[in-house]
């Protein structure tokens, strides 16, 4: 009775996440979404929005003035009943999460968020330490030269030591 229970209980489960997996994305069914792409972005890059809400062949203004980008202009585009519009990130926004925000002709409104990251440094990077004066040969022979001797040395002492088992 047991094992039936159990095998009912995680079958009704994997139908349901199989049909959570298929859902469509969120903004085609929702009308008050505002799908935001991409919805992490670095200052200076240009951000698009798109909804249903403004219906078809609608229009609308975007408010991304919470980022300080300003408002911006929504209109319909190639896909049936959507609008879509563009704004940039200004390169003072701060990092942190953002809600732009469209009012339509049609006096329906979207939201939705924006998140503004800052881009971490890559490559070389300058400390002050290190490379800011060429290679001095006299010293790189010096180097050597001490290297060698150690080398020799090292050598000359084994041989004594291994000459002088023998001998005892």
């Amino acid at each position: 009775m047991r094992t039936t229970a159990r095998l009912l209980t995680g079958t009704a489960l994997t139908v349901a996440a199989i049909g959570a997996l298929g859902a469509p994305a969120a903004y085609a069914g929702d009308s008050g979404t505002l799908e935001v792409y991409p919805s992490s972005a670095t200052p200076g890059t240009t951000v698009t929005v798109n909804t249903l809400a403004c219906g078809k062949h609608g229009h609308g203004v975007g408010d991304a003035q919470s980022l300080g980008a300003g408002d911006f202009q929504l209109n319909p585009s190639t896909h049936k009943e959507v609008v879509v519009g563009q704004f940039t990130v200004p390169h003072h926004a701060k990092a942190g999460t953002y809600w732009i925000s469209v009012a339509c002709d049609n006096g329906k409104t979207a939201r939705g968020e924006l998140e503004v990251k800052h881009k971490t440094p890559s490559g070389h990077v300058s400390t002050g330490v290190g490379g800011s004066v060429g290679p001095d040969t006299t010293q790189i022979a010096a180097g050597a030269a001490v290297l060698a001797a150690a080398a020799v040395g090292g050598t000359w002492l084994l041989r004594r030591r291994a000459s002088g088992a023998q001998d005892g």
